[in-house]
């Protein structure tokens, strides 16, 4: 490959390296705080969103390896949309945010940036060593912003859990990563894949001791349980904007690395005590810990935290149900991308609501959502629809993403994918309880009489908008973005067939 290809297949990360830069240096040069306040955002907007081009314009090239460690494939590509985007909303959302609360916005939103350029490596590497750097690239940067508001002691408290929590489990990944690097003598998945195959007994039990410290650090990404307790506080004491960022593009990264490593290197070491049966244990625990754990949580943002672990565990499900049959990419993955792909814009919305509320009246406690139809319309609608969207109702993108998940577990009818089914099921009822509590919040409750109309920056509104708007695009016209799953994981099944 010359070097003009390769600079066209790595165009999106090195634009947003550029753009990260580009707002580290002007933030430090550029004196006017005023207009630096509209500025910067500004730059860090058109640097992603002609990220997002690059990104777009690579769809239909051929799929290729770069550099001998890094794939460029639907499957990658996918990934990258989901984080530029994830960014990109976030930043929107970020801007009235930050107003008052921190004076170092130019860094917030260049970290913003590296960690999306941490998720797009990181999606697409096919190595061992480029799938660990990008992530703990990823983590050192979701440190810093998770307490990034330094006068805040929930935010404090939020970065330093995350870090301790971070730095344990990715010592425990790297351990399972040089376990088999010391069995096979290769990081590449592929050589890794091979290896396993032609190998020993022996050597096969070692590499299934190497799965339970991946997963571990898999599923601390992932948030599921029992790798989750990082997630309730740091999801209430980090910024709002971050706790999307986490809740969103952290996940999807720790799903694009899950997928990657267990289809293309260890594929083999399914059945048995091989990863799948701890997959499954992990799915039905987050299930039922995230939806049961979250009927008591009374701050909004907390109970986001555990209802992310119960989200996880609806979307592991289209994994497993993939590791069932090999030879039908269709059943699972695809339903996994697309679920992912909504809750993007499920969580961003709810968190937008979040931000809007929460500017306002400086409150994240679920009482104070009293009114709120009245206060905020435009707010109360959106976050209703990510709500109704987040408990599977018809008509919502996530109603889709379930139906296409629990779809193919009860369409492949064992026992393990039937209980899984029906465990999802009865936890999405479970947490139609707790979504709609916030409802009657919002619709059915009166405001306190001090409570004032709440204003909506035009980035904020527009967020919104943004969220809303797709949430229902995808429930009602989903076409297209199956197709789009579809088409992202069929280069990656190629490699899983026998």
């Amino acid at each position: 490959m010359s070097l003009g290809e390769t600079l066209q297949r790595l165009s999106p990360e090195l634009i947003l390296l550029f753009t990260g830069l580009a707002v580290l240096c002007v933030d430090l040069i550029w004196r006017n705080e005023e207009k630096k306040t509209l500025w910067v955002p500004s730059l860090a907007l058109i640097g992603l969103a002609a990220a997002l081009v690059a990104t777009v314009l690579l769809w239909n090239t051929p799929s290729s390896v770069v550099l001998a460690l890094m794939a460029v494939d639907p499957f990658a590509l996918f990934f990258k949309i989901v984080a530029i985007a994830s960014v990109m909303l976030v930043i929107l959302t970020a801007v009235p945010y930050l107003q008052g609360r921190t004076r170092y916005r130019g860094e917030f939103y260049a970290l913003l940036i590296f960690a999306g350029l941490a998720i797009s490596l990181a999606s697409s590497g096919i190595d061992l060593i480029s799938i660990y750097l990008p992530m703990e690239f990823l983590s050192i940067t979701s440190y810093v912003l998770a307490g990034y508001l330094r006068g805040d002691q929930k935010s404090s408290e939020a970065g330093i859990k995350y870090f301790l929590y971070g730095a344990v489990t990715s010592a425990v990944m790297l351990y399972g990563m040089s376990l088999l690097y010391g069995l096979t003598g290769t990081t590449s998945l592929a050589g890794i894949a091979q290896t396993l195959k032609n190998s020993d007994p022996t050597a096969q039990w070692l590499a299934v001791a190497a799965i339970v410290p991946l997963l571990a650090g898999f599923g601390f990404k992932i948030v599921l349980a029992p790798f989750h307790q990082w997630a309730p506080d740091t999801y209430e004491g980090a910024p709002t904007p971050i706790t999307a960022f986490l809740s969103v593009a952290s996940k999807a990264a720790g799903f694009a690395i899950l997928m990657r490593v267990l289809f293309t290197g260890l594929l083999a070491f399914r059945w048995n005590l091989g990863w799948m049966a701890f997959l499954i244990a992990l799915s039905i625990l987050s299930m039922i810990l995230g939806n049961v754990i979250a009927l008591r949580q009374t701050n909004i943002k907390r109970m986001f935290a555990y209802s992310s672990i119960g989200q996880a565990g609806y979307i592991v499900i289209g994994v497993i149900c993939l590791a069932m049959n090999v030879n039908n990419f269709f059943l699972g993955v695809n339903g996994t991308l697309f679920y992912l792909f909504a809750y993007l814009f499920t969580n961003l919305a709810a968190f937008s609501a979040v931000i809007a509320v929460e500017t306002a009246t400086g409150s994240t406690e679920i009482a104070d959502y009293r009114g709120l139809v009245r206060r905020a319309p435009v707010v109360a609608a959106v976050l209703l629809i990510a709500l109704l969207s987040l408990a599977g109702v018809p008509g919502t993108g996530g109603f889709l993403g379930k139906f296409l998940v629990f779809g193919a577990a009860i369409q492949l009818n064992t026992a393990q994918t039937l209980s899984l089914a029906i465990i999802g099921i009865v936890t999405s009822v479970i947490s139609a309880f707790y979504y709609l509590n916030v409802v009657r919040y919002m619709f059915f409750e009166p405001a306190d009489e001090t409570a004032e109309p709440i204003a909506l920056p035009a980035g904020l509104k527009t967020g919104l908008l943004v969220t809303g708007l797709a949430i229902l695009t995808i429930g009602l016209y989903p076409q297209p973005f199956i197709e789009l799953a579809t088409r992202s994981v069929g280069m990656l099944a190629t490699g899983f067939l026998p």
